[in-house]
């Protein structure tokens, strides 16, 4: 990984979309700092699709899409992407798997957990469980006391065995049945209702902060990470291209900054200087 101060602006000059994690990529300490959300409306004013692309439950999503500069939302770590047409008034949604699906999902990932429960009788649900529709989120550092990373390894071997996917974030361990990513949702995202092509990875850049983020640093070259993935660096089979100067939020800002500044050396290298 770079610094990214490093990187020649020209390398950002077609990036139409930026794709960013939430939790600990644009907020900062549980906070979604000003820096970060100014940076949302500063790229949307400069024409960018901002796609927020989170583990976070469908109950924050739908506020995301309504309320936030953003373009679209990925959530419970693909289950789903959002997007809210203001022009009609209308919440777009598509799922990855049928209501019925869900609906059995949902009964034997309570089974599953009932059983990671009888082994560790204080691990806990995320307090935002209650807006999920296709996954479970144990919380292990977020509202509780951190658990050791051996209960984590564990506790995520436990999801699998009963025939989940399991995923650690910075917070939570997510766990979903079915194969479904936050890469497939976002390229079939970024296909259908961007109509997206070949040139997509010249288009796209993607923002995360941890080591469920490896398959879209490994997939989108134009990759960066947020300073607070230092901490997993050596653990991390793909890495980003880039790493920012500073934690969160703040980190995402100088991204913004970086595409920004592209965009406006396009601008004035097609019609001069001002």
């Amino acid at each position: 990984m770079q610094p990214l101060s490093s990187a020649a602006p020209e390398v950002f000059a077609k990036i139409g979309f930026v794709l960013t994690d939430l939790d600990d990529t644009l907020t900062l300490d549980g906070r979604l700092p000003a820096a970060s959300y100014a940076a949302l409306e500063e790229l949307q004013n400069a024409g960018k699709k901002v796609i927020v692309v989170t583990g976070r439950p469908a109950g924050w999503c739908d506020l995301i899409a309504r309320f936030f500069p953003v373009s679209a939302v990925v959530g419970e770590n693909g289950a789903f992407y959002f997007r809210y047409d203001h022009a009609a008034r209308t919440m777009l949604r598509a799922f990855q798997r049928t209501a019925e699906q869900r609906e059995r999902d949902r009964k034997r990932l309570e089974e599953i957990y009932a059983g990671i429960v009888k082994r560790y009788p204080h691990v806990r649900l995320s307090v935002d469980q209650a807006y999920r529709t296709s996954d479970i989120a144990v919380d292990f550092c977020e509202d509780v006391p951190r658990l050791d990373d051996a209960m984590i390894t564990d506790i995520v071997n436990m999801f699998e065995a009963g025939g989940a996917t399991a995923k650690v974030s910075s917070i939570h361990i997510n766990a979903w049945m079915g194969s479904f990513s936050k890469l497939e949702m976002s390229l079939r995202l970024l296909q259908q209702t961007f109509a997206c092509g070949s040139d997509v990875l010249e288009r796209v850049l993607y923002v995360g902060d941890s080591p469920n983020d490896e398959p879209m640093f490994e997939h989108f070259p134009i990759s960066i990470g947020v300073a607070n993935l230092l901490p997993f660096a050596a653990s991390l089979r793909s890495s980003p291209r880039w790493i920012t100067d500073q934690r969160g939020g703040h980190g995402f800002a100088e991204v913004a900054r970086l595409v920004l500044k592209s965009d406006e050396s396009q601008r004035f290298g097609r019609s001069g200087s001002p």
